[in-house]
């Protein structure tokens, strides 16, 4: 994967999104800022909170929208297989369903703001949106019907175009440049979900010129989110993700430090070049 850099709307980043599991765990997400408001993301009848692969979805899609140019229309155009391909999945079956779903429920997943989301040139934060305005996706053209052969696994009748449309929230905080960067080859090298979110929020941190970002270890898990609740299992969650962030150059240092009844974490970020290319 080439070291190219993906823009992130920072406002987003700095707000829980993705269940670091893919569980089919359908309770609504709810977290207040530290500057006051509150956040919900709130499934769609039926179907889970967005998880792991739709994190994956979501950067990808955001990367494509970079090398678009940052359409003003906020669409992009891709074929299943060369997403797929793109975040390190074999197209087959089972993978294309899978992306399909993680198209579908990214339009469906209502994320409501009222006071934490911040807009560009809004004085009212509150607001109700979906990340995607619009996922279709189309039958592979007839002319593509021949090259078929070459990938046995997947039928002539599997739905192969797609055309996303980023929310306009988020195209308004792109072109505003309030923004985070990271490096699509550190992201993804980082086979741990929990280290991709890590990474993700302490490039918002980053791009605040901290150097040492401390946190309640509870403040962290509902940032994040994460579903455990207590200190020793939250330790055994984030552990491995410290050390593949440490391994990768992208983080410094981070322990846990209990204060009083609190248990807190301490980062030590890498330096801005570093983090953000």
């Amino acid at each position: 994967m080439a070291n190219k850099a993906v823009l992130l709307d920072r406002s987003l980043e700095v707000l829980p999104l993705f269940r670091l599991s893919d569980s089919a765990e359908d309770g609504a997400i709810s977290f207040i800022p530290d500057g006051g408001g509150r956040w919900r993301v709130l499934p769609a009848p039926g179907d889970r909170l967005p998880g792991t692969f739709d994190q994956d979805v979501y950067v990808e899609i955001m990367h494509r929208y970079g090398e678009a140019g940052y359409p003003e229309h906020g669409a992009i155009n891709f074929t299943l297989h060369a997403f797929l391909r793109s975040i390190g999945r074999k197209a087959d079956g089972r993978t294309y369903e899978q992306l399909r779903a993680s198209l579908n429920r990214l339009v469906r997943t209502r994320l409501e703001s009222s006071g934490a989301y911040e807009q560009p040139f809004e004085r009212s934060f509150d607001s109700t949106f979906t990340l995607f305005s619009s996922a279709k996706i189309e039958r592979r053209r007839l002319t593509d019907r021949d090259q078929l052969a070459l990938f046995s696994v997947i039928s002539a009748s599997e739905p192969g175009e797609a055309r996303v449309v980023l929310a306009p929230q988020i195209r308004a905080n792109i072109a505003a440049g309030n923004t985070i960067s990271l490096s699509l080859q550190h992201y993804g090298s980082l086979t741990n979900p929990v280290a991709r979110r890590l990474y993700r929020l302490l490039a918002a941190a980053r791009s605040q010129d901290m150097v040492t970002w401390r946190i309640s270890l509870e403040r962290l898990a509902s940032q994040l989110p994460l579903t455990q609740r207590y200190p020793s299992h939250l330790q055994r969650v984030l552990q491995p993700a410290h050390e593949m962030l440490i391994a990768a150059g992208l983080l410094r240092d981070a322990g846990f430090h209990q204060i009083g009844k609190d248990w807190h974490v301490d980062y030590v970020l890498a330096t801005r070049n570093t983090i953000a290319p």
